[in-house]
């Protein structure tokens, strides 16, 4: 049985589409300004920040509030 989430604005979000959501709305040069991981910095690309992020909880979580900056729910 799956929960529900209404107040949770990523539930549902895969952390790939926030990815391909991010680069398409801001580009890579823009998000490793905001988020300066060397995954977005240096031959930036969807699958090695999956890799990377995935392994990393504070830079996901990093990530994760750029995405709701981006779409506007902060």
């Amino acid at each position: 049985m799956t929960q529900s989430q209404p107040k949770n604005p990523l539930h549902g979000i895969t952390l790939e589409q926030m990815l391909i959501d991010l680069v398409d709305g801001l580009g890579w040069e823009a998000m490793g300004n905001a988020v300066p991981i060397r995954c977005f910095t240096h031959e930036p690309s969807i699958a090695s920040s999956l890799r990377f992020l995935r392994r990393t909880p504070w830079a996901r979580a990093k990530v994760e509030e750029l995405y709701l900056q981006f779409k506007g729910h902060y």
